[in-house]
């Protein structure tokens, strides 16, 4: 059995959650925060048998998605003063953990 814990974007959340249950899995879904640009994520749990764990991991590719955005960076210049000039980083996709468990009990 593996337990697979999945941080995606709240932007893909919904998608991934609807994907993973039209294709009969159970999620626990838990409204987190960090990262990158410490924004808004949402962590998916999903335990399954072991020969199962690489599909799971196709649907939370087909739906979670990467995108750039434009965040402030702040520089300091000669005279000490902190210039802010956006650059374009890649946000989204997701992280997934995948860990052994001894049993998976629903009551």
């Amino acid at each position: 059995m593996k337990l697979l814990i999945i941080i995606v974007a709240k932007e893909d959340a919904s998608k991934v959650t609807t994907g993973l249950i039209k294709e009969k899995y159970s999620v626990t879904k838990l409204a987190t925060t960090g990262g990158f640009l410490m924004s808004g994520n949402t962590t998916l749990l999903v335990g399954t048998s072991d020969d199962k764990v690489d599909h799971v991991i196709e649907v939370v590719k087909h739906y979670s998605k990467t995108r750039k955005k434009f965040v402030p960076n702040s520089i300091p210049n000669e005279i000490g003063v902190f210039a802010s000039y956006p650059i374009e980083v890649q946000v989204g996709g997701a992280t997934i953990f995948v860990v052994n468990i001894e049993q998976l009990i629903k009551v």
